[in-house]
């Protein structure tokens, strides 16, 4: 069964490092908006945000954040996904992207998203799916006897729990890291554009981030009951020897 999780979350980890090129699934996106802007007795100069927007005029691009490139609507069709932000930028018209976003975009993936901690999260849970496969399978003890199952290694499962809880840490960092991130910088930008940008954070991949977790820690814990089991039945046999 632990070996069954550890397969699930090695798939899903891999899909969504590779979220970069499917549109729906981001850290976060930007978009040109024409609502109403907020004024507060805070703003130095409330009239920034008109002036705002007639630059953004009829504008309607739409740029997505992924982890390893970005994804842009420049006129509510098809999607552009590149990891190349001036390729993107060369395909769309001035007027369509006025406040450069698709810059702001790409300043976003360079500076705060850190997409490695997972990619060795997916390695070490690699790794971990090696050492359960060294584990005994059912055999019989006599021909035409009852199957049994003989005890792991005692080492061989210490260190799988080790290393699947520290991918568990690393997926939890990364992940927290991502989403705090990307909750600030969508506030900031909405800020600053004040009724002429829109921002949101991508649900699917925080959904995704915190449900890897979930499941690389029911195998942290799986591991762990099975080791105290073993204990226990090591402890029980002896006793019974004596």
């Amino acid at each position: 069964m632990v070996e069954r999780k550890i397969k699930f979350v090695f798939g899903f980890q891999r899909c969504s490092s590779s979220s970069v090129l499917i549109p729906s699934i981001f850290l976060i996106n930007l978009w040109y908006d024409r609502s109403s802007p907020q004024f507060d007795p805070a703003q130095v100069d409330p009239g920034a945000s008109r002036a705002i927007g007639n630059i953004v005029g009829n504008a309607q691009l739409e740029a997505r954040v992924g982890y390893f490139g970005i994804c842009v609507n420049p006129d509510g069709g098809s999607w552009l996904c590149s990891a190349n932000a001036s390729s993107l930028a060369a395909q769309i018209p001035t007027d369509q992207d006025p406040l450069n976003l698709v810059w702001v975009a790409q300043t976003f993936r360079e500076s705060i998203v850190f997409p490695y901690l997972l990619i060795v999260a997916i390695i070490l849970a690699t790794v971990v799916l090696l050492l359960l496969a060294t584990f005994p399978g059912y055999e019989e003890e006599y021909d035409g006897g009852p199957s049994v199952r003989r005890l792991p290694s005692r080492a061989v499962s210490q260190i799988a729990l080790a290393i699947i809880f520290v991918a568990a840490i690393f997926v939890l960092v990364s992940v927290l890291w991502q989403h705090t991130a990307s909750v600030a910088a969508a506030t900031i930008a909405a800020n600053m554009g004040n009724g002429s940008v829109g921002t949101g954070v991508g649900v699917t991949a925080m959904i995704l981030g915190w449900f890897g977790f979930a499941l690389l820690i029911i195998v942290t814990i799986g591991l762990l009951v099975m080791i105290l089991s073993m204990h226990l039945v090591e402890k029980l046999t002896d006793a019974d020897e004596l």
